[in-house]
């Protein structure tokens, strides 16, 4: 029999599902979020096949999901829907918002997420603020598709003589093709944010190895992400990070000091270690209704 403290955490995103129960972890596709067409369907054909691999009762449910920020009746609808599918007691609240509480423990501070995309989520006395997040058409500002439609652009420009050389054309034309075959790649039917930020990489060894036009566009994406990261909150000490791109060791740098040079006696900035993730702060969710991101969080039971 399970116990009734035991919690399921589910954290959905676009191109993957990750549960974790009892200590393991399991792997199932993602869905496009809930706010696309369909959203709420496509959220529960990647999660159920998950949670019927799991042995025994399920008493809390917690799940981060992308896209419930921007569509909370459908964040509501699949929480009503896995409660009566599971008879468990459901929290369902937006993967920004599970990966902030499991950064911070539940407590206040900013999280910057720099992968594919990238956004960032304050919290503080002053409540809740999230910074950008607006999908690759209208932001992701300094995100891995950010820093990989620079790369293009920048090889587009030196193709017609508008800017200087740069090592990008060499490594761009082994990824994707010449310069004259961008717009075909582009236009290829596999999701662009995605592929755009495999570019990313490249545009951040060359920064490393002093590449110019390189170090230029990672510099200016260090600059967009800490502005996003200082707009969320502006009193909160702590700074935590998340993302594909806080891997790479010179960027993370770069961001770190250019965070720590942004910091005043008003509202200074220190870079904290993450304390989990998006799964714990689901577990987290589920088990907790005190915290500061509840109005965020959408219940069911």
């Amino acid at each position: 029999m399970s116990s009734p403290h035991r919690v399921v955490a589910i954290d959905l995103g676009k191109s993957r599902c990750r549960v974790a129960v009892d200590g393991a972890r399991l792997d199932g596709v993602g869905a496009p979020g809930l706010a696309a067409t369909g959203g709420v369907a496509a959220a529960l054909a990647a999660i159920r096949p998950l949670l019927d691999r799991i042995d025994g009762d399920i008493p809390l449910l917690g799940i981060g999901a992308a896209g419930a920020w921007a569509a909370p009746s459908a964040a509501q609808e699949l929480a009503a829907a896995l409660a009566a599918s599971t008879g468990a007691r459901v929290a369902v609240a937006s993967d920004v918002v599970t990966a902030h509480a499991g950064a911070l423990g539940g407590g206040d501070g900013v999280l910057l997420i720099a992968g594919t995309g990238a956004a960032a989520l304050g919290v503080d006395a002053e409540g809740v603020r999230l910074v950008d997040g607006w999908g690759p058409e209208l932001g992701d500002f300094g995100s891995g598709s950010w820093l990989g439609r620079e790369a293009l652009r920048a090889v587009l420009r030196h193709s017609v003589g508008l800017s200087s050389g740069t090592v990008l054309t060499a490594a761009i034309t082994d990824r994707v093709g010449t310069a004259s075959e961008i717009p075909t790649w582009l236009a290829r039917p596999e999701p662009l944010a995605r592929r755009l930020a495999t570019l990313a990489p490249l545009v951040l060894d060359a920064a490393a190895d002093g590449d110019p036009v390189a170090g230029e566009i990672a510099a200016h994406a260090v600059r967009l992400l800490a502005a996003a990261a200082s707009a969320a909150s502006s009193r909160t000490l702590d700074v935590a990070l998340h993302g594909g791109l806080t891997d790479h060791d010179w960027f993370r740098s770069a961001l770190v000091a250019a965070l720590q040079a942004a910091s005043s006696d008003s509202a200074p900035r220190r870079h904290v270690p993450a304390a989990g993730d998006a799964l714990d702060g689901a577990s987290l969710l589920a088990r907790r209704t005190d915290l500061p991101h509840e109005r965020y969080v959408h219940r069911a039971e």
